[in-house]
């Protein structure tokens, strides 16, 4: 599980990410990225609970989105907690004050938790690479 600093709950956090940040669709997920030295549009520089503890860097955070469409709420929870289980893993390798969402597209029900896993390294990569320029 993600501890309560490494979750995503403000919508305006959700739509600064999606906003802001690189998005990349490989497989059954979509991944927008925010990273550190991208200028953040609403983003709130306040934790969701004030834990009264003072960080140095914030940690990478993370948000998920598993709509209707994937399936029923058993199915969406399943997704999400396998998809959960798969960025709590690879959120340390992504710089502090990240921010990933994960977006599951709906054959995202029909997916074995190996195939999650390619599919958001993929993403994530893809998210992180530099951006090549794009000829006309």
């Amino acid at each position: 599980m993600l501890t309560a600093a490494q979750r995503l709950r403000r919508s305006t956090d959700f739509a600064a990410a999606v906003r802001g940040g690189r998005r990349v669709g490989r497989g059954v997920v979509v991944v927008h990225l925010t990273s550190p030295g991208t200028p953040p549009e609403i983003s709130s520089t306040k934790p969701a609970r004030d834990t009264g503890a003072e960080q140095t860097a914030a940690p990478a955070r993370a948000g998920f989105v598993v709509s209707k469409a994937v399936g029923n709420a058993v199915v969406r929870n399943t997704v999400r907690r396998r998809l959960r289980h798969l960025v709590r893993e690879r959120l340390p390798g992504l710089p502090a004050g990240s921010t990933l969402i994960v977006r599951a597209l709906p054959a995202a029900a029909h997916r074995s938790y190996q195939r999650l896993g390619v599919d958001l390294d993929a993403a994530i990569a893809a998210a992180r690479a530099p951006r090549g320029r794009r000829s006309r």
